[in-house]
């Protein structure tokens, strides 16, 4: 199943792995009105399809050099002639992309091949898990243009921490692959020209789990987060594991791991060369 608009593409393949791809490596991938809009698009639909199970895994990556430069130059432009309703709607779409990208409902991976500035950092902080190229470079670069990494500042700051955040906010310092992984905003850092082995094996490993209890996880560790000790916390993890164990799927993996086979989950996945595998 494909879906191709003017700067992004969507592909989902026959294992249920969605690959939401930015297309403007003309331009770095950089963001402007009309990406963010089909972005904001697709992750609504990818919503629905990661509800009802169609879709297991999503990998949000790019064509070209660069993972994304941030916000396109003629759309900054354009900015400048905008009143300040006019910049709180630009804010707010894309507030929603980078809120749409991180409750998805399924498991999220982001490739990263090269440089991601500006609010390309805020969608690698609102994936799931980061794999990136050694070539791969980060800088939250806002205050370097007047600006602030006002909008993905929720999610940078989560990954990071307040005090490396407060620092790389403010100076605008080029973050290097390997310090991206220290900081904790980048899970993986693999060779160049091994970056989608790494994805594929990734891929590997998450579809071997539940898609119900990835789902309820995910949805679970939200919540922790936002109330990690509390009474009504306690009762819903509570409440959580216990319908996962009388659920089919719990009975099911618990069955299996008895039995020493694989769940059925595994089974149904298809196991096709990756250079197959999307549609």
């Amino acid at each position: 199943m494909s879906d191709n608009t003017s700067y992004s593409r969507l592909e989902i393949d026959e294992r249920g792995v969605a690959w939401l791809t930015l297309n403007r490596p003309e331009v770095h991938n950089a963001f402007d009105d009309s990406l963010i809009a089909e972005l904001n698009d697709h992750l609504s639909r990818l919503h629905s399809l990661a509800d009802a199970g169609d879709v297991r895994v999503v990998v949000l990556g790019s064509e070209g050099k660069s993972f994304s430069a941030g916000a396109d130059l003629n759309w900054m432009k354009r900015m400048v002639d905008y009143d300040l309703e006019d910049n709180l709607a630009d804010s707010r779409k894309l507030a929603a992309l980078m809120h749409g990208l991180d409750t998805l409902p399924c498991p999220t991976v982001c490739r990263v091949q090269g440089a991601a500035f500006g609010g390309a950092v805020g969608l690698a902080a609102c994936c799931d898990v980061v794999v990136a190229s050694g070539k791969a470079k980060f800088c939250l670069s806002e205050v370097k243009t007047g600006l602030s990494p006002a909008v993905i500042s929720p999610y940078v700051q989560r990954a990071l921490g307040e005090r490396q955040m407060r620092r790389y906010a403010l100076t605008a310092e080029v973050i290097d692959a390997e310090m991206a992984l220290a900081l904790g905003l980048v899970h993986l850092v693999v060779e160049h020209d091994k970056l989608d082995d790494e994805v594929e094996t990734l891929l590997a490993t998450l579809l071997a789990g539940s898609p119900q209890a990835q789902r309820a996880t995910k949805a679970l560790m939200a919540a922790v987060a936002q109330t990690p000790d509390s009474d009504a916390t306690r009762e819903h993890t509570c409440q959580v594991i216990a319908q996962l164990r009388v659920s089919q799927e719990g009975q099911e993996g618990l069955s299996s791991f008895f039995e020493k086979r694989r769940p059925d989950w595994v089974d149904s996945n298809n196991t096709s060369n990756a250079s197959e595998r999307r549609s």
